[in-house]
């Protein structure tokens, strides 16, 4: 499987694990979840990618665990799958972008996952910080992919489109190299395509390799049950008005004999398949594993849009790859596959169900986009909120809390309380620096 020295998009795999779920935020008890279990399943249908993040509280040495386990080193070496994770988010309110803080989290990820490289490395929720920030964490991925080699690819992650946009651009732009890889979150989904309608066009021109859509369900807005409700409580930043624009289109596909988190995970996989291929991978959309599926399925070698997608439970991840692998299926099509390149093992029933379905999908979509108005749809919230302030900030090159940080559960649950001390703020990190 290639790796640095080549572009991100001839490996990366275009279905991608999210981690998220391995955290207080979106379940009371991560570990209840059996992830190691859900990982070596995850692992055996075909999802040989993992995206995590040290802010998602346990998540990292959950699937370092679930990794590193007698199964998984004799089936799949370390070679055959991607580890995605991030710096700079510390806890809700704290962010570090320092070079110093760089190095000891990429060091700490390696441990925390039990690996000697990072497949990928973003910069996490970069909004919260200013662009010189972004800069400066950028450049010393790099450098320590290029002198240490415990980083091979280099990319942001955030929410806001037009900011991911001006950050790769102004990266291009000040170092002359583009970036590998940007993660956009909750907007390419049921209810907002801005990624699409305001993001694609510029990043493709910034030069950027691949742009992972995660969160189609919206961080959980676009399900039957409303945002998962974890240890945190009602975290989810969406205002009453979509929430309720967001239940009625659940009660509308439910009186359709649909529930809104089905059509809305199958209209983001599909359509970004299509919509993102420019920024797309080469990656086996099915690591070759697809013996459960029925038949034997093989798309010709196009770029294809790259999905990050949360499961919690079996049953998830299950549902999600059944999905999967129909929207594959009805793709072929549209990618003009040659004749006999999908071949069912006993008639063309799973074929044309798959067409069928994706139309069905298609009208469902409109009528739901329908029903949660034009007020909402495309709607994207703030993000940081009005009055953010960065806890951690610099007064002559040493750190001062100048807002006292409580014991909340948006940061206590997010920081490892071996490296907090009794207000939630880290002891382990280093001052901000403005290292070259």
């Amino acid at each position: 499987m290639p790796r640095s020295g080549s572009p991100l998009s001839n490996s990366l795999p275009p279905l991608v694990f999210g981690t998220a779920t391995f955290n207080y935020q979106y379940n009371v008890d991560p570990y209840a979840l059996g992830p190691t279990s859900l990982v070596q399943k995850a692992l055996a249908q075909g999802v040989h990618a993992f995206d995590t993040s040290p802010y998602y509280g346990p998540a990292e040495e959950i699937l370092g665990t679930a990794l590193d386990t007698d199964l998984v080193r004799r089936h799949y070496p370390r070679d055959q799958y991607f580890i995605l994770t991030k710096v700079g988010r510390v806890a809700a309110d704290i962010f570090d972008y320092s070079p110093s803080w760089i190095r000891q989290s990429v060091q700490r990820s390696c441990k925390r996952l039990r690996t000697n490289y990072l497949d990928v490395v973003y910069c996490h929720d970069c909004e919260f910080v200013s662009p010189e920030e972004v800069l400066c964490a950028v450049r010393e991925l790099r450098r320590i992919r290029d002198e240490e080699g415990t980083v091979h690819y280099v990319g942001i992650s955030g929410y806001p489109v037009l900011v991911l946009c001006e950050l790769a651009e102004m990266i291009l732009r000040e170092t002359g190299e583009p970036l590998d890889i940007v993660q956009s979150y909750a907007n390419f989904t049921l209810q907002n395509t801005r990624l699409l309608s305001d993001g694609l066009q510029r990043l493709v021109n910034a030069g950027v390799d691949v742009v992972t859509n995660a969160s189609p369900l919206g961080m959980g807005l676009l399900r039957s049950t409303g945002p998962p409700v974890g240890a945190m409580g009602n975290w989810h930043p969406a205002p009453d008005g979509l929430r309720q624009a967001c239940i009625n289109a659940a009660k509308w596909a439910e009186f359709r004999g649909e529930k809104l988190e089905v059509v809305a995970v199958r209209f983001a996989l599909e359509n970004w398949l299509r919509e993102g291929a420019k920024v797309g991978s080469l990656g086996d959309p099915l690591g070759n594993t697809d013996v459960s599926y029925g038949h034997a399925l093989s798309l010709p070698r196009e770029r294809l849009g790259v999905s990050v997608m949360g499961v919690s439970k079996v049953e998830e991840l299950d549902e999600t790859m059944r999905v999967w692998r129909s929207v594959l299926d009805g793709l072929a099509d549209d990618l003009d596959a040659e004749p006999g390149t999908i071949t069912p093992s006993d008639s063309v029933t799973d074929h044309e169900w798959s067409l069928a379905r994706r139309q069905t999908i298609r009208e469902l979509a409109k009528g739901i986009r329908g029903v949660i108005g034009s007020q909402w749809v495309d709607y994207a919230w703030e993000s940081p909120d009005p009055g953010f302030f960065n806890q951690r900030e610099r007064k002559d090159d040493v750190v001062v809390n100048e807002v006292e940080v409580s014991a909340a559960p948006d940061t206590t649950m997010l920081t490892p309380p071996s490296e907090a001390d009794d207000n939630g703020v880290p002891t382990d990190v280093p001052p901000l620096c403005s290292e070259a």
